[in-house]
């Protein structure tokens, strides 16, 4: 962990010119050079901007301050900056490496940022100068007092409750979290107009719908991966959100969450395109609301199929079907026996490595096949991309 003493030797120009002159070498290297001053300090800080040059490119390029820890908890800089919130002030809750609190000072007049942690707070003093943002002040304090005491009202409060419990372990429930947001809710609606909290991705949709019916609940995912789950309190009504970041964003009511899929029986022959769904579409449960116009599904988690090519943006990928049969692994395997293959899995306990080896396959992308389970019977799926 920094310590202050660390912090300014991280300030001088000794170190910072170091850092830069070595910014492009290994770590490790940096760490055993006995011409660098404080090797395993500024080895430590060019092994944290190398990894920041992707998730906070900013941090990067001012050459900021960058805490491991605070690190590995931070948002990325794209996630931050595609929340949808503004107005004239802003108090965030929990600015770690105050990544949050940077992003909305371009959407709000001011923000007021709280970290209990001493050595943290002056390290996001000091990169905030770095990076030329005024209008963000960084108070040294715990979440719990700062709101206990302050007499100033705010359009939004922006909380992302720490998810580890003092021995590493990662919490869900919002209780076990610090600050225990469900706690101070009350007087967190008493000094702000509305109140947004991150959540982690494994958080529940409907238990965030039932705890705060009047909000808009937002599934965050980037690159196929599910990375967020946040609440914004005091909507019109109930609704839930899909982002997938660089696709697009739909909104569902939420009484169009867990909508019953097909109970028809499947008819093998009658499709020519399958969609894969976001998984964030898969997280908010809302698989059948956003195909429901022009795919059917036999389960909230798997595959949908359409007769026709879906039109415009949509939450999911978009396969062209050659054809469909029952899994039959011999009969595969006359085709596909030494044939580098893609394998899309869903609703099925056979394992991708399961398939690949009953069917004599191996890891490729010659081919591409979806397997599924739909009403006991294994499925496979030939397909390929619509550009082909």
């Amino acid at each position: 962990m920094l310590t202050i003493s660390d912090v300014e030797l991280l300030r001088s120009e000794e170190l910072r010119k170091a850092i830069e002159e070595n910014i492009e070498r290994d770590p490790q290297r940096v760490a055993l050079d006995k011409r660098v001053p404080y090797a395993s300090l500024v080895a430590t800080q060019i092994k944290y901007l190398q990894r920041a040059r992707k998730k906070l490119p900013h941090l990067y390029e001012a050459r900021c301050i960058i805490p491991p820890r605070a690190f590995e908890q931070s948002s990325s800089m794209e996630s931050a900056e595609r929340k949808g919130i503004s107005g004239d002030t802003l108090l965030d809750l929990s600015c770690g490496l105050g990544i949050d609190a940077m992003a909305a000072a371009r959407n709000f007049r001011r923000v007021v940022a709280v970290e209990r942690d001493e050595v943290l707070a002056e390290v996001v003093r000091y990169n905030l100068t770095l990076l030329g943002v005024d209008n963000v002040e960084i108070v040294t304090a715990s979440s719990e007092d700062y709101v206990a005491t302050t007499t100033e009202h705010f359009d939004w409060i922006f909380v992302d409750p720490d998810r580890r419990s003092s021995e590493g372990k990662k919490m869900v429930r919002m209780e076990d979290c610090s600050p225990n947001v469900l706690d101070m809710m009350p007087r967190l609606e008493k000094i702000a107009s509305r109140v947004a909290i991150k959540l982690s991705p494994l958080f529940d949709v409907d238990e965030a719908l039932r705890l705060f019916p009047n909000s808009e609940v937002e599934v965050v995912s980037m690159a196929g991966e599910c990375k967020e789950l946040n609440i914004y309190t005091h909507a019109e009504r109930g609704v839930v959100r899909v982002a997938a970041v660089g696709v697009g964003e739909w909104l569902f009511d939420s009484e169009e969450i867990n909508i019953p899929p097909s109970s028809a029986p499947f008819d093998a022959m009658c499709w020519h395109y399958l969609i894969v769904p976001d998984v964030a579409v898969q997280k908010a449960r809302v698989a059948g609301a956003a195909f429901k116009e022009y795919a059917t599904m036999w389960s909230n988690n798997g595959f949908a199929f359409a007769e026709d090519i879906p039109e415009g943006d949509i939450p999911g990928r978009v396969y062209h079907i050659e054809r469909i049969e029952h899994y039959r692994p011999k009969e595969l395997k006359r085709e596909m026996k030494g044939v580098g293959v893609e394998i899309l899995k869903r609703d099925t306990r056979l394992s991708v490595d399961e398939v690949r080896k009953a069917i004599g396959a191996k890891a490729g992308s010659e081919r591409m096949l979806a397997i599924t389970t739909i009403s006991g019977d294994n499925w496979v799926i030939y397909i390929k991309p619509l550009s082909l």
